[in-house]
C-alpha cells in the first residue's frame, strides 16, 4: 500500500511521514520510506545523522541507469533517452517489489530502523537556474509507476510541500494521501486546493491534525474540514527529545494510537490496479502531448501496451496473457 504525506511547508509532515514509517516497521512489516520533499530531512526523521545520510545514494543521481533496467526488454521503449518520469510499463518492463533483490533497491536503500529509506536528492548547485525539483521527483514516479506491492506491504512518501505534486500524475500514485493541517487558515488553505484536485480523479484524502494543543485547535480543524479529518497529534516530549539528538524513552501512548488509526485507515483501502494503470496512460498521454513528445522527438504515446494489465498477475510466474513484464532482478 503507498501512503502520501502531504501538506504546507512547516506542517510536520515529514516528522509525521517518519514516525508512520517507524511505526508500521515495529509490527515487521516490509516498509519503504521515499523521501521526495525538497528539504530531504526524512532520513533524520528516521534517525539517522548527517554523515549517515550522507552515505545514501539519490535516486536521481542514476536516473539513466534506472530507466535502463525499468525497461527491460519491452520492445516500445527503444532507449533509456526515450523514457520520461511518467512512461507506464508494458510487456518486457521489470517490475519492482518492496525492498526486493533488483538494481534499484540493492543500490539506493538505506536501512534505519527497520525501515527501508530512499531519497531523490538535494537541489544542487548545478540546478540553479536550470532545472526545477520536478526533475528529480521523476525518480520518484517511474519507481511507484513500476512497483507492484500490495496489503500487508507498505511506501511511505514524504512528498512536496504545498500542493505541488499536482505538477505531474504523481498525486494518483497513492492508495492513501494523507494531508497534514495546523489548526490555522494557512494550515487548512492547502487542505482546500488539495481535496478539489483529490476529488476529481478519485484519490482518498484523510486530513491529520498536528500541533494540536486543546479542543479549541481540534474544534477549529473540524469546523473547517469536517468528516475528512481522521485524527489529531499534539506535543510529543519524546519527538522533541530525538529533535535534540537525545534518543532516550518512548513514544507517549495518545500519540502511538493515533498512529494505529492511520494504519487502520490504509489497511481498509483496497486495491485498484485497474484505475492505476488507467489513470498512468491518462497522465502519461498528457505529459507526452504537453512536453515529452517535443523533449523526446518521439510520439511517446506508441509506449501504451494495451494488452498490460498492471498488478501481481504481471509479476513473472503468472501466466495471464498479456500481462509478463518481464525478470525483477
Amino acid at each position: 500500500m503507498r501512503i502520501a504525506f502531504v501538506g504546507k511547508g512547516g506542517s510536520g509532515k515529514t516528522t509525521l511521514s517518519g514516525l508512520f514509517a517507524r511505526h508500521l516497521a515495529r509490527s515487521g512489516a516490509p516498509v519503504v520510506a521515499v523521501d521526495a520533499d525538497i528539504n530531504q530531512h526524512l532520513g533524520t526523521a528516521l534517525g539517522l545523522d548527517e554523515g549517515e545520510l550522507r552515505e545514501a545514494v539519490p535516486l536521481s543521481t542514476r536516473l539513466t541507469e534506472i530507466k535502463e533496467y525499468l525497461r527491460g526488454d519491452n520492445p516500445r521503449i527503444p532507449s533509456a533517452e526515450a523514457m520520461v518520469k511518467t512512461t507506464p510499463p508494458g510487456t518486457g518492463s521489470r517490475l519492482l517489489r518492496p525492498l526486493g533483490t533488483d538494481p534499484v533497491h540493492t543500490r539506493h536503500i538505506r536501512e534505519v530502523a527497520g525501515v527501508g529509506l530512499l531519497t531523490t536528492g538535494v537541489f544542487t548547485e548545478e540546478d540553479l537556474g536550470v532545472a526545477c525539483y520536478h526533475s528529480k521527483l521523476g525518480a520518484v514516479e517511474l519507481y511507484l509507476n513500476h512497483l507492484v506491492d500490495d496489503a500487508g506491504e507498505y511506501v511511505v512518501v514524504d512528498m512536496t510541500a504545498g500542493a505541488d505534486s499536482f505538477a505531474s500524475g504523481l498525486f494518483t500514485r497513492f492508495d492513501m494521501t494523507f494531508l497534514v493541517a495546523e489548526p490555522t487558515r494557512k494550515g487548512v488553505s492547502v487542505y482546500h486546493q488539495y481535496r478539489d484536485h483529490a476529488t476529481e480523479f478519485g484519490v482518498p484524502l484523510a486530513v491529520v491534525g498536528n500541533k494540536v494543543t486543546g479542543e479549541d485547535d481540534r474544534l477549529f480543524l473540524k469546523e473547517h474540514i469536517g468528516d475528512d479529518l481522521l485524527v489529531c497529534f499534539g506535543h510529543s516530549d519524546w519527538v522533541r527529545a530525538r529533535e535534540q539528538g537525545r534518543h532516550t524513552g518512548v513514544l507517549e501512548p495518545e500519540h502511538r494510537l493515533a498512529l494505529d488509526e492511520l494504519r487502520t485507515a490504509v489497511d481498509s483501502r483496497t486495491k485498484d490496479w485497474e484505475t492505476f494503470q488507467r489513470q498512468a496512460i491518462e497522465f502519461h498521454l498528457r505529459n507526452a502531448h504537453a512536453w515529452a513528445n517535443r523533449s523526446t522527438g518521439q510520439d511517446l504515446s506508441t509506449q501504451i501496451d494495451p494488452a498490460f494489465r498492471h498488478g501481481p498477475t504481471a509479476l513473472p510466474g503468472n501466466h495471464t496473457p498479456g500481462a509478463h513484464a518481464g525478470t525483477p532482478g
